[in-house]
Formats: structure tokens, C-alpha cells, sequence
């Protein structure tokens, strides 16, 4: 199995990866474009897992200069219970703290109970002290 760079190239066979792992929903932001603007936004923190040249695990990472973020952090499941996911996210904060990013963050959502239970495993904390809001300019009329 190899760990490389994702690149934009990756694009269809990540989306058909989300599409086959239940808890992961796509977006407008999951989009070619978008994707590809992330990468370039975000270099050097963006994996993924292939064994004989097909993709079996991929996370995507990015950063506001302060926080890390790692999202779609996913594994297939015959794949699972082989470490790929902590090798994924390790080598993510590996790259953070680097460039002195040493928090990071994940949105998972709260009936992915695989997810939920795979990020307390591994001692990350569920916050319960802060709400999430989302904005998306295409639904706002009171902007």
C-alpha cells in the first residue's frame, strides 16, 4: 500500500469512494473546481491510500493559519482496523505542526456513529461547547 499526495487527477475515483462509505455526504464544495482550488490552497496535506493503484483511503486537510481542518477522512471498509486512517491523520498534523498549526478540527456528523466512535478512539475530544453555523450565499435572503 503507498501514501502519495492526492492530486486533482484523483478527483472521480475520491467521489465514488464517498459515494460507497455511508455517513459521508456530498456537496457543491466536493465539486472538481472546488476540489481543485483546495488542493492548490492547501499543498502537501491532502493523502491518499492506494493498494495496486486503486484508492482505498483518502483524507483531505486544509488550514485558516491557526486551525487545522481534516475533512472526508475515509477508509473502505474491507480495508478497515488496519491503521490506515491514524497512518491518514498523523501524517495531517505531522504536516500541520510543521508550519505551526497544532489544533485541528473534524465535523462529523452526529449519526455517523462509525466516525463518531473511530475520532473518540483515538482521543480526539467532542466539543460540546461551541454550535456550528453554515452560510451559503445560494439559500441567504437576509444576508
Amino acid at each position: 500500500m503507498n501514501l502519495r499526495q492526492m492530486l486533482p487527477s484523483d478527483h472521480s475515483a475520491l467521489i465514488e469512494l464517498f459515494k460507497e462509505t455511508p455517513g459521508v455526504t456530498l456537496r457543491d464544495a466536493d465539486s472538481y473546481p472546488a476540489t481543485e482550488r483546495y488542493l492548490e490552497r492547501n499543498p502537501e496535506l491532502n493523502f491518499v491510500i492506494e493498494d495496486k493503484e486503486i484508492i482505498i483511503a483518502c483524507v483531505m486537510c486544509g488550514h485558516d493559519g491557526r486551525r487545522g481542518y481534516l475533512q472526508h477522512l475515509v477508509v473502505k471498509p474491507n480495508y478497515r482496523k488496519l491503521g490506515l486512517g491514524q497512518k491518514l491523520f498523523k501524517e495531517c498534523l505531522s504536516r500541520l505542526s510543521e508550519i505551526g498549526i497544532d489544533k485541528t478540527h473534524i465535523f462529523v456528523f452526529k449519526d455517523n456513529g462509525i466516525a463518531n466512535d473511530f475520532w473518540q478512539s483515538k482521543g480526539w475530544i467532542l466539543r460540546e461547547d461551541v454550535n456550528l453555523y453554515s452560510y451559503t450565499s445560494s439559500n441567504s435572503t437576509n444576508a
